[in-house]
C-alpha cells in the first residue's frame, strides 16, 4: 500500500469527508423531524446543530492530541461506529434529549474524529499543494449535505415518522463505507518527496515558523485570525443551518423538493469554493484570499435580503450560490493559514485548535433560531449575518504572517 499513487489517498479522503460531512445536511434533515414533533421550537431544534459543531471541535481536538499515539485509520473506524450509533439512536428518538445525544453529540464527535484524521494524514502527502488538497478534501465535506439532502428528500417517505427508516439506512451505510475507507488511510514515510519536484525545498514555500501548539497560542497572529474565523464561520453557519427556512419564507408556494435542491446549491458551491480558494491561497497568499472571501460574503447577504424584500425566489438561488462559494473559502483558509504561519510538523494538533472557532461560531445557528422565534422572520437573521462579516473586516486588518528567521 506504500506504493499507491498519492491521489488514491486523496480520493479515499474525499469519500470519508463525504460520509461525515452529512452532519451539515441538518437543515434538510430537520424538516420531517420538526413535522413529527411540532411542539419543539426552532431554537430547540437549532441547538442540535450547535451541539454537533461543538462536538465536532472536541472530536478534532482529541484526534489531534492523540495523533502520534493512535493511527489515523483507528479514528476512522471509531467514527464509523459513532456515526452508526448516532443515527440509530436518532432514528428512535422520543425526546429532544435523545436527538441531542444521537445526532448532536455522537454524530459531531464522529465527524470531528474523521475530519481531523483525514486532514492531518492526507495533507501530508501534498506538501507542494497545501491549499489545493485542503480545498479538495473540504469540498467532499461541504458537498455532502447536497447529496444527502437530495437523496433524503427524494426517498424519505412522506408520512409522519418516515424519516426514521432513512436514518436507519444511513447508519448502516456509513458503518460499512467508513470501515472500508479506514483501511486505506496512512501517513507517508518520513523520507517522502512529492513527485515531480526536482528540489522539493526550493519549490515548496517554507512556513513562517515551525512551532508547537503551546507556542502558537502565544502568537498574536493566531488570536487575530481565530477571532476572524469565529465571526466569518458564524456567518456561514447561519446560512447553512437556516437555509431551508429562509427559502421557504421567500417562496412559501415552492415545493419541498425544490427547496431541498436550492438549499443544496449552498453545498455544491461550498465544495467548489473550497477548491477555488484553496488553490487561490497557494497562488496569491492569505491577504487577497481573505479579502475576496469577505467581499463575496457581503454580496451574498445583500442578495438574500433583497430576495426577502422583493419575494423574488430567483434571488435566493443566486444568493445561495454566492453564499456557498463564500463559506467554502473559510475552511481551506483555516488549514492553509495554520500550515503557512505555524508549520507542518505539528499540523495534526494545531489544525484542530483553529477549528475550535466553531465552538463559538456554532452559536450563530442558535441565535438565528431565537431571532426567528422572536420576530417570525429571517430578516433580522440576515442583518446579523452582514454585521458579522463587517466586523470580520476590521479584525482582518490586524492579521500578520509571522516573520521568518530570514526576515
Amino acid at each position: 500500500m506504500t506504493k499507491l499513487n498519492r491521489w488514491v489517498y486523496g480520493i479515499v479522503g474525499v469519500i470519508i469527508c463525504l460520509c461525515v460531512g452529512l452532519v451539515y445536511a441538518w437543515s434538510v434533515m430537520a424538516n420531517p423531524i420538526a413535522a413529527e414533533f411540532s411542539d419543539w421550537t426552532k431554537a430547540e431544534l437549532s441547538l442540535t446543530f450547535t451541539l454537533t459543531m461543538m462536538m465536532f471541535c472536541v472530536g478534532g481536538l482529541i484526534a489531534g492530541f492523540l495523533n502520534k499515539k493512535i493511527k489515523a485509520r483507528f479514528f476512522i473506524w471509531i467514527s464509523a461506529i459513532l456515526m452508526f450509533m448516532g443515527f440509530l439512536i436518532s432514528a428512535n428518538i422520543t425526546s429532544i434529549g435523545m436527538l441531542y445525544f444521537g445526532f448532536g453529540i455522537l454524530g459531531g464527535l464522529a465527524a470531528g474524529f474523521a475530519y481531523s484524521a483525514v486532514m492531518g494524514t492526507v495533507c501530508a502527502w501534498f506538501p507542494d499543494k497545501q491549499g489545493l488538497i485542503s480545498g479538495i478534501l473540504l469540498m467532499g465535506f461541504g458537498i455532502s449535505s447536497f447529496l444527502v439532502g437530495k437523496l433524503y428528500a427524494a426517498y424519505t417517505p412522506d408520512y409522519i415518522g418516515g424519516w426514521r427508516d432513512s436514518f436507519k439506512f444511513i447508519a448502516i451505510l456509513l458503518l460499512i463505507v467508513l470501515a472500508v475507507c479506514g483501511i486505506f488511510i496512512k501517513k507517508p514515510d518520513a523520507d517522502f518527496k512529492a513527485p515531480g519536484l526536482a528540489n522539493q525545498k526550493k519549490n515548496v514555500r517554507e512556513p513562517a515558523e515551525e512551532i508547537g501548539t503551546a507556542t502558537m497560542l502565544k502568537r498574536p497572529p493566531f488570536w487575530f485570525y481565530y477571532i476572524w474565523a469565529v465571526l466569518i464561520s458564524a456567518a456561514g453557519l447561519i446560512i447553512v443551518s437556516q437555509a431551508s427556512g429562509i427559502a421557504s419564507q421567500v417562496g412559501p408556494e415552492v415545493g419541498v423538493g425544490t427547496i431541498a435542491t436550492v438549499v443544496g446549491l449552498i453545498s455544491i458551491f461550498n465544495g467548489i469554493g473550497r477548491v477555488l480558494f484553496g488553490a487561490l491561497f497557494d497562488k496569491v497568499g492569505y491577504k487577497k484570499t481573505m479579502i475576496l472571501d469577505m467581499v463575496i460574503f457581503i454580496a451574498a447577504g445583500i442578495i438574500v435580503l433583497l430576495a426577502m424584500l422583493s419575494g423574488a425566489f430567483a434571488l435566493i438561488v443566486i444568493g445561495y450560490i454566492i453564499a456557498g462559494i463564500a463559506y467554502g473559502g473559510v475552511t481551506p483558509t483555516n488549514s492553509a493559514i495554520i500550515s503557512d504561519f505555524f508549520g507542518r510538523k505539528n499540523f495534526a494538533m494545531n489544525f484542530p485548535v483553529i477549528n475550535t472557532n466553531l465552538l463559538f461560531a456554532s452559536f450563530g445557528s442558535t441565535i438565528a433560531g431565537k431571532l426567528f422565534d422572536a420576530s417570525g422572520s429571517y430578516f433580522s437573521t440576515m442583518i446579523l449575518f452582514i454585521g458579522l462579516v463587517i466586523v470580520s473586516f476590521v479584525i482582518f486588518l490586524f492579521i500578520r504572517r509571522p516573520k521568518t528567521k530570514e526576515q
